[in-house]
């Protein structure tokens, strides 16, 4: 019975973090009581179970302190979505190995012990080598672009037959050996799986990939006769859920696209960008163009959290409010590498949450914004996404600063964005371009700002 109660109060934590997750103002306090949570259900686990495995669990216990706390310390945020996609990994990898081991210690499986072990098993192995694969793409280990297999569609549908076929014949002959080919079967599928996804959608895959994992763990937790398992897999499966079709919403494409749109892409012809000029001006130009404005547009993205620059872009927001004028943060849905990348930059900075807007919110009256400060994006403001059906991001909804009065837009140099597509904007008459590190830069227009 007090096992049971322990359970519960941690189910209801999650689902307190979880609601606690959806704003950026009460993030942190979600995610303290998600840990406490899942403090509780580790501690009553190892109480319940401590006469079988007590020492098993200690050591695992020490493992993941001795693994976690170094990388939560020392992973820059800008690598966060790579850690999650490893940690997402591993528990679709945990997930299936516990399946494994039931499925050779229960000595009567019933049927839905029988269909609940094959989920598990084809579930968490497809999550965890393609969370794998996913690492390796956002970690630039392997290229961020789609890649095509020779007949890899037709490898991919054979995968998924096999593993289909597999579990049936596991169900009816529960036969060990064609497990482990399940979850052979289940690991290519997830490598066939993700493969053809890049650039900007990765981020997307990674969420599903997530939900899988939250399946398999409630799959899990039939195997195991665990209630908040079957509780928790099923609250992380319907929020992935949630958030990847919020996503793909975000990027103006069905999910099935996302996913499947690399085996139709047709090449779309390169401009030159030797023949197009651009207009490059200096941090003094800049500054005279944000300190007589009335009204400014900050869309951050990408490159401020590389630069580490949420702090600078804050204090030349404060410079420029302090000289009257009116300031705004751009916030889309997937600017960065995740959901909420930009959110969580600019709360470690102590910007107003009042201040963060969304596309709705900006976009209705961009026409009268004086000046459009695009600091490390590009996809997110790309012009092609409205204009050009022929772009692979075309249908994203997008910031419309190119229809604000001037634009400035920080970048490194003129390569392409995470979708690895040509912008516009950079073209446009209106647009003045700023070269250097973001970090760097801000720094020096925050100094010229005030010397004007």
């Amino acid at each position: 019975m007090i096992v049971q109660l322990m359970y519960l109060v941690a189910a209801l934590c999650f689902i307190l973090a979880l609601k606690g997750l959806s704003s950026p103002k009460y993030a942190r306090y979600g995610n303290f009581i998600g840990a406490f949570g899942m403090l509780v259900a580790v501690v009553t686990a190892y109480v319940h179970g401590v006469v079988h495995n007590g020492l098993l669990i200690l050591i695992a216990v020490a493992l993941g302190v001795a693994v976690g706390i170094p990388a939560a310390r020392s992973v820059k945020m800008t690598a966060i979505p790579q850690m999650v996609a490893l940690f997402n990994g591993v528990g679709g990898a945990a997930a299936a190995l516990v399946a494994l081991a039931e499925f050779f210690a229960v000595r009567d499986p019933g049927f839905l012990f029988l269909l609940a072990t094959v989920l598990t098993v084809l579930i968490g192995s497809v999550s965890f080598s393609g969370s794998v694969v996913t690492f390796l793409k956002l970690q630039e280990l392997m290229t961020t672009r789609p890649v095509l297999l020779p007949a890899g569609q037709q490898l991919a549908i054979a995968a998924g037959v096999s593993s289909v076929a597999l579990g049936a014949l596991v169900m009816t002959t529960e036969n060990g050996l064609l497990l482990w080919l399940l979850a052979i079967a289940g690991l290519a599928l997830g490598v066939l799986f993700v493969l053809p996804v890049g650039g900007a959608d990765v981020p997307i895959a990674i969420s599903l990939l997530n939900a899988f994992t939250g399946l398999a763990v409630a799959a899990s937790g039939y195997v195991l006769a665990n209630t908040l398992l079957i509780v928790a897999g099923t609250l992380v499966g319907a929020s992935g859920t949630i958030l990847t079709r919020l996503m793909a919403q975000a990027m103006g494409r069905s999910l099935a696209n996302i996913l499947f749109g690399a085996f139709k892409a047709t090449a779309v012809a390169a401009q030159g960008e030797e023949q197009r000029t651009v207009k490059a001006g200096t941090v003094e130009d800049v500054a005279i163009l944000l300190g007589y404005a009335n009204n400014v547009v900050v869309v951050p993205g990408y490159g401020l959290a590389v630069a580490q620059a949420q702090h600078a872009a804050r204090e030349l927001v404060s410079q420029l409010e302090q000289r009257g004028v009116s300031v705004s943060y751009g916030i889309h849905p997937v600017a960065g590498r995740m959901p909420g990348h930009m959110n969580v930059l600019l709360a470690e900075a102590d910007v107003p949450y009042e201040q963060l807007k969304e596309l709705d919110d900006i976009n209705p009256g961009i026409t009268s914004v004086d000046v459009a400060l695009v600091v490390g994006a590009n996809d997110v403001v790309n012009p092609g996404a409205r204009d050009e059906p022929s772009s692979p991001i075309y249908g994203m909804p997008i910031f419309d600063v190119d229809r604000a009065k001037s634009v400035v837009f920080m970048k490194r140099s003129m390569r392409p964005g995470f979708a690895g597509v040509d912008n516009e904007l950079l073209y446009n008459p209106k647009t003045t371009l700023l070269f250097g590190d973001a970090k760097d830069s801000l720094t020096k227009l925050l100094a010229a700002v005030k010397a004007l």
